[in-house]
């Protein structure tokens, strides 16, 4: 799993159908401050997250274990949205 925030939105009027009724959003992985780095990518929404989100995504096969993204044409799905953050003692993030 991978921290990442939601830094956009993806539009695809034609896509494949197991697709249809999904969000599809952009995001990018982030540290453990809560700060971006590294290329943004697109991760199916499972949760109704937000621009914005600190959220946990998966990857590759994993991707496609979740009951909604079972045997769908994934490669990044969004599994959690996070609540917060403590590493070594100290809370690094905290939603609002």
């Amino acid at each position: 799993m991978l921290i990442a925030t939601v830094v956009g939105t993806t539009v695809a009027t034609i896509k494949d159908e197991k697709l249809h009724g999904r969000k599809l959003l952009i995001v990018r992985q982030t540290d453990e401050f809560g700060q971006p780095f590294g290329k943004p990518y697109v991760a199916i929404d499972t949760l109704e997250a937000g621009i914005g989100d600190l959220v946990l995504t998966a990857a590759g096969s994993s991707a496609r274990q979740t009951t909604i993204t079972k045997d769908t044409p994934v490669d990044a799905v969004i599994m959690a949205i996070i609540d917060s953050l403590t590493v070594e003692g100290k809370t690094t993030f905290q939603k609002s």
